[in-house]
């Protein structure tokens, strides 16, 4: 009984350890973007202040539009030509299929530095000027391997015969695959977008190369802060996203559990 205990707190223990590893540094950054001081070194007193004073910072604001503008075409877009190539390469043989299986991956494991001097070699040799156009295109580009595979992975899962089965009872090729096999893909599609989503507004290095001085995204603003310091409106613009995410997370769990109780 007490050697089953001794584990027990050794494994709680280690948990706990693992939690709090993951989760303090967003405790310090809910609790700094509070802090009175500019600097943002130590935490001197509670204020409110920079929730307000955040939203007219001209920069910050203009730096984060970039990176919704950015990541929302961009997920868009990924999301349409990936999941059109996860259908095509699942149900289609065609010469080279197994090869295009495989570059897939590179964009996904190839070191991203290495990405972005291509594509901004690219970009050179085809003339396009670094803007929001320019990168729209590069984060497409590295986001598309991460819908194929996501709705690949769903593909797997469903079941053929169904879609054949509204073929033989009158549907159209595309009335089947809207009202049979699109429904059974959307969580896969779900899923892919919102990975592109976050990947997108999360890039730094990529979008260092493929975008110009004009059109400066979130991530790469908060990274030239650095240089001069940090203040708490960092904090507190990152705060008000992390509770969009939380949200956005519960009502989707609260969505799930609801179907999940539909289906019983």
């Amino acid at each position: 009984m007490k050697k089953r205990e001794h584990q027990n707190f050794w494994k709680n223990s280690f948990i706990g350890l693992t939690f709090i590893f993951l989760y303090l540094p967003i405790v310090v950054i809910i609790v700094f973007s509070f802090n009175t001081s500019r600097l943002n070194i130590l935490f001197e007193g509670f204020t409110p202040h920079w929730y307000i004073s955040v939203f007219h910072n001209y920069q910050i604001m203009s730096a984060l539009g970039n990176s919704l503008i950015v990541g929302s075409i961009s997920t868009i877009l990924a999301t349409v030509i990936g999941t059109l190539g996860a259908i095509g390469m699942d149900r289609y043989h065609f010469w080279g299929k197994q090869l295009l299986d495989k570059v897939l991956y590179i964009p996904i494991v190839i070191p991203e530095v290495v990405l972005g001097i291509a594509l901004l070699s690219i970009y050179s040799l085809a003339g396009i000027p670094l803007s929001l156009f320019s990168l729209i295109l590069a984060h497409v580009t590295f986001c598309i391997p991460f819908v194929v595979l996501t709705v690949r992975s769903r593909l797997i899962g469903i079941d053929k015969s169904l879609e054949e089965a509204a073929l033989d009872l009158g549907a159209g090729p595309l009335t089947a695959f809207i009202k049979v096999t699109l429904p059974l893909l959307l969580p896969g599609i779900i899923s892919g977008a919102g990975f592109s989503f976050a990947l997108s507004l999360d890039d730094v290095i990529i979008s260092f190369f493929t975008t110009g001085p004009a059109s400066t995204t979130f991530p790469l603003q908060v990274y030239a802060m650095v240089k001069t310091g940090i203040t708490p409106e960092i904090d507190a613009i990152s705060t008000i996203m992390m509770i969009v995410l939380i949200l956005v997370v519960v009502i989707n769990a609260l969505i799930q559990a609801k179907k999940l109780q539909r289906a019983k």
